[in-house]
Formats: structure tokens, sequence, C-alpha cells
């Protein structure tokens, strides 16, 4: 019997052999394979990552040349200021817009539309001639950061819980990295076509070629090598009735009443809200504060963006291995702990501009700190609704925008502040609005300072987002599975204890070579 039932299981698992990555029960990957394309997991992955890239390159194309563009235009420093502020602004409402796009209509067509729509600002940066067209062309193209919502939404859509941390922060900190290379790339065409002959008026004109071509790319690329979930496109899973096709009204609903979605938010609002603050003034303040050449300057602004490629991922990765020995109660602590770290050095980064040496150190040291802490978040974002996955990974997103904004507002337009007790005040905003976390709670797992509530399940908190009529017609299919595969959350004996509790006896013996 024990052998029969043996083969029956592998017997219904073989359709999951049509992936060549392991995948569970619900088709999400279970293992990282970086340097893979295998689809449509490792393909959505580097699709993802790519071109979330592309639009950070496009969205900071201006900052690494605004000496130029600054002595072109006749700009004043509260022009400067409010363009940096346009740059992050529109992309809070089109991240909110864009999670709900994912829930409705999947992440490949969202993100395509995106990435294509802003592309024509992109291009037409090298035509303006005043600073309300500079201002009018940064914000139309901050609005592709929205892609950055669908790279989140696609990694949890694609991989299982133990590797949905690591995903997210891989995918957003290599997404990230255009910060810092176009800190390095903008520099370097513009001295390639100054070579060739142009005046540096014309050269940094031109050089806005090259991040629209890259993000017209991607948007190609999206669509024609993209697929939505492990299974299929959601036109394709809709129509077969395996995927329930969802209302706005309902996935608005369980998103805006959901408080650790706002908390997220908040708390985003001072990690990568901040990053964005940072990639739109530190070239220009260590070409102004320490008197070094524009080389330099963005060479040491990339540093900062260029981190991402250890620290997000470091994040994500630390907020699984946080999970799998402490479960839910880990990934929290994590998040606070690392986020307070990049607040005091973000203070301490105010205090030694007396130092070009300690400034850049401790500019280092806080990039790596403070974009931990967004990988840290997107490590709890997914566990927060299951319904509502892709708006509360818009409203963490458009967070950290909303971040950006207020303090591009309040400390980095006009001449209120000096840029260094700016940076040092942001500090300070950094350690309140991390404070919060310590109230986000799931009461099947607990808290930063509280355990599990008696009785509580996975499978209560996320079915609840489903009527009974709903769960009857089995519409929650996926919430159930999701429920049942994030067991680990609940630290390692509630994981020990759910495995002994579904041991399956399983048939020792060879199975044959076409099973």
């Amino acid at each position: 019997m024990e052998g029969a039932a043996a083969m029956e299981m592998e017997v219904q698992a073989a359709p999951k052999a049509k992936f060549r990555i392991p995948v569970d029960d619900d088709s999400k990957a279970t293992e990282f394979w970086l340097f893979s394309f295998a689809r449509p997991h490792m393909s959505a992955f580097h699709l993802s990552w790519f071109s979330f890239f592309c639009c950070f390159v496009s969205t900071f194309a201006a900052p690494p040349l605004m000496p130029l563009i600054r002595d072109n235009l006749g700009l004043t420093a509260k022009d400067i200021g409010n363009a940096g502020v346009a740059s992050v602004s529109g992309a809070v409402f089109a991240r909110l817009a864009m999670g709900t796009a994912c829930d409705l209509v999947g992440p490949r067509l969202a993100s395509a539309a995106i990435i294509l729509l802003t592309t024509p600002a992109v291009y037409c940066t090298s035509i303006i001639n005043s600073a309300s067209s500079f201002l009018l062309a940064r914000f139309f193209t901050g609005f592709s950061l929205a892609s950055f919502v669908s790279t989140q939404f696609w990694m949890s859509s694609m991989f299982s819980a133990p590797k949905v941390g690591l995903a997210n922060g891989v995918a957003g900190g290599w997404g990230n990295l255009g910060g810092g290379a176009v800190q390095l790339l903008m520099p370097f065409v513009f001295e390639a076509v100054r070579k060739m002959g142009s005046t540096k008026f014309v050269a940094w004109r031109v050089a806005f070629f090259i991040p629209g071509i890259m993000q017209t790319v991607s948007a190609i690329a999206v669509l024609a090598l993209g697929q939505d979930m492990p299974d299929g496109n959601y036109r394709k899973l809709h129509k077969s009735g395996e995927m329930h096709k969802d209302s706005f009204g309902n996935v608005l609903r369980h998103a805006v009443t959901n408080y650790r979605a706002w908390i997220l938010a908040l708390t985003y609002g001072y990690s990568f809200g901040v990053e964005l603050a940072v990639d739109n003034i530190v070239a220009e303040y260590f070409y102004d504060r320490f008197d070094v050449n524009l080389k330099t300057a963005g060479l040491i602004a990339a540093t900062f963006g260029l981190a991402n490629i250890v620290s997000r991922p470091g994040g994500g990765l630390m907020s699984d291995w946080l999970s799998q020995r402490y479960g839910m109660r880990g990934r929290l602590w994590g998040l606070w702990v690392m986020q307070t770290i990049g607040g005091v050095l973000c203070v301490v980064l105010g205090i030694v501009d007396y130092s070009f040496g300690a400034s850049v150190a401790v500019m280092i040291l806080f990039s790596l700190f403070c974009q931990a802490a967004c990988g840290l978040t997107f490590g709890i974002v997914p566990f927060v609704s299951r319904r509502s996955l892709g708006l509360i990974s818009g409203m963490t997103g458009g967070g950290g925008n909303v971040g950006a904004v207020l303090t591009q507002v309040i400390f980095f337009r006009g001449g209120k502040y000096k840029t260094e007790t700016g940076i040092m005040y942001m500090g300070i905003m950094i350690l309140a609005c991390t404070l919060p976390v310590a109230f986000i709670y799931f009461p099947q797992w607990g808290g930063m300072l509280a355990g599990p509530r008696k009785g509580a399940t996975a499978d209560d908190y996320y079915n609840g987002e489903w009527t009974a009529e709903e769960r009857e017609k089995g519409y929650n299919a996926a919430t159930k599975r999701f429920a049942e595969n994030s067991v680990r959350e609940g630290g390692r004996r509630a994981a020990s204890g759910s495995r002994s509790r579904h041991t399956v006896p399983v048939d020792s013996s060879p199975a044959p070579a076409d099973v």
C-alpha cells in the first residue's frame, strides 16, 4: 500500500517536471539559480531586474550631468530641487496603479506598458530648453520607476516563501544598480560624444539617447519573452478557469484596510525613499562641497547606487535566513535593526562634512544598511496579503517615492538648509519612521514584541480575505496553497511540527525511468 501511495504521489507530481527548476505544489520555484535563464521562473527574474535597471538609468540620467545642464539652461538651485522632486513624485501614483494592474492583468503587460509609455519622455530630454521643460521631462520619465512594483510582484509569483526574500532582494537590488551605473555611464557617453567633435552643450543632449534605447529594448523583451505566472499568462489562466479574475473593488478593499501595508509604506519611505533622494543630490554635493571634478563626483556617487549589487540582495537573503531560524518575527527584527543603523549612519554622514575621506567612507556604509533595509522590507511584503499582493506592493513602493518627495521638499529644495544639514535631519527622520515596525503583528506568527495568538493559523489569516461563497467556489485555491507553504514563518518549531504532521510514507525503491 505504501509503495502504491508513493507511486500515485509521483505520478501526480509528474506535471511539475515541465519546469527545469524544482518547484512546490503551487509551481513556485524552491531554488534560486542566479545564472540560469530557465523558463519561466529565472527568465522572469532576469527580465524584471534588467527592465527596472533601465528605468532607473533613465530616471537618474540627469543628475550626473547636472553641472552642464544647469549652465546650459540657466537653472537655479530651486529649479534643480523642483526637478528632483518631480522625478520621484509621479511614480507615487504610478506605483499604486501598477500594483492594481499586476493584480488584474498580470506583471508582464503592466511592466511593458509603463516602460513604453514613459520612453518618449527620455528621448525628449534631448530637446529641452527651459527649466519648465526640464521639470516635465524628469517628471514623466520618473513614472517608469513604477516598474519596480511589477518586479517585486513577479518575483513573489514565481518563487516560494523560503526564496521570495532573496528573489525580491536580488531583482530589486540589481535594478537599483541603475542608479549607480548611470553615474558612470552618462559622463562616459558625454565624453565619447565630445571626442567625436560635438560641443559640450550638444553632447549631453545626445547622451540621453542611450538610456532611451535601453528602456525601449527592455520593454520589447518583457513582452516577447516574459510570462506572468509559472503556469501561464493571466489571460490564458482566466480563460481556462485555473485562476479567478478578481475585481478592482475587492483588491482595493483588502489592501487599504490592512494596516501592515501602511506601516511598510512608511518605513520604505525612509529606506528606498532616502536612496532616491541621495541619488538626486550626491554627485552635486561632492562636486560643490569638496571641489572635485565631474568624473570624480560621478564615481563617488556611483558607489552609493552600485552597492545594491550586494546590499539589497543581502537584505533579502538575511530576511530568508532569519525566517528559517526565527520565522516572521526574525524578518521584522531584521528590518528594524538594519534600518535603524542606517539612520544613525545618515546622521553621521551629515556631521562629518568637514572630511572628504570620512564622508566617502560613511556614505558607503550608509548605502549598505539603507539598501539592505529595502531588501528586508520586501521579504515581508509578500506575506501581508495574497489577494491584494500587487496593490500592497504598489503601496509600499509608492511609500518609497512619497518619502523621497518629502525629503527633497523639506531638506534639499531651495536654500533653507545646507546639504550636509539636510542629510543629518534626514537620518533623524529615518530613525523616527522605523519605530512603527514594532506594531506589525501577524496573529499566526506574532510580531517583534509578542508571540503568535493561540489557535491562529495562516489558513485563517489568508482565507479571511475571501467570502464563504468564494471559498465554496474554489476562488481561494492559490491562497490556500500559499498558506500551507508558508508554515516556516512560524519559526523552526512550527516548521518541524508541520513536517511531522504531514509526513507521508514513501517507497524507497527506484522509480521507473519514464516517470
